[in-house]
């Protein structure tokens, strides 16, 4: 393993990788397996907003507890994967930029974990009611658990993506990759590219679920502009000019 700042054989490079890619697939192994074990009671959990789900075909719910459990793995184990890739490019960093290592990771756990529960909470049961209002006494709603899951599973698991934006542009702005004024002049860009985003992570196709995301992309987008404006005072940015960027 190279030390911070300096530099690291391919060959090296590539068994880093290997090794914590290693990592963090057991550790959603294992995880996968308690969420197995826990699918039922998390079920009941997810299906909250809509009360009862219902299964289609016969393999069906012993695929939904495969589901649940993916998605268990993935969303515990994140503060480990988070870690695990900072810790793989901390052979890039300075000395300095190391002692950022355990407090970034655990800044993207926290946000991770804000955008999932933002849309559990709330996003997916305002989309939900919505959705479902289209039906009528002709027309009524046989939710199927698989979809249900993947629906919710996706959607949770790309708003707790997207609220890392603020910790990467945070990153960007300390590298002096990116500038208040670059994000500024840029804010009618970052919009398409916020709708464009939404359009391709949110699993359902309509626009209202997709205008759900991309409301607090922006937001969050806004949150990144502040964050560099107010770090760049460590760069020898004035803090008066830059914050006159906003």
């Amino acid at each position: 393993m190279a030390t911070p700042g300096g530099s690291m054989p391919l060959l090296d490079h590539l068994e880093e990788l290997r090794s914590r890619l290693i990592v963090c697939l057991g550790a959603v192994l294992v995880l996968s397996i308690v969420g197995y074990l826990l699918s039922d009671d998390i079920l009941t959990f997810m299906t909250r907003p809509v009360g009862k789900v219902y299964f289609m075909g016969v393999t069906e719910a012993f695929t939904v507890k495969l589901k649940i459990a993916l998605f268990f793995g993935l969303f515990t184990a994140s503060p480990l994967i988070f870690y695990q890739a900072w810790r793989f490019v901390s052979p890039g960093l300075t000395s300095k930029e190391v002692m950022w290592v355990l407090p970034v990771a655990l800044a993207m756990s926290l946000f991770f974990v804000l955008g999932a529960a933002f849309c559990f909470y709330l996003v997916v049961p305002i989309g939900i009611k919505f959705l479902m209002s289209f039906g009528s006494e002709s027309v009524e709603p046989l939710l199927s658990v698989s979809r249900y899951v993947s629906f919710v599973g996706w959607m949770t698991l790309a708003f707790g993506l997207v609220f890392e934006i603020p910790v990467v542009i945070f990153i960007l702005g300390r590298m002096g990759v990116v500038s208040v004024a670059t994000l500024r002049r840029n804010r009618r860009f970052a919009i398409a590219a916020i709708l464009i985003l939404a359009a391709l992570v949110t699993p359902s196709p309509d626009a209202f679920s997709q205008l759900l995301l991309a409301a607090p992309l922006y937001l969050l987008f806004e949150l990144s502009v502040l964050l560099v404006a107010l770090t760049g005072r460590r760069r020898g940015i004035p803090a008066t000019s830059a914050t006159s960027e906003l």
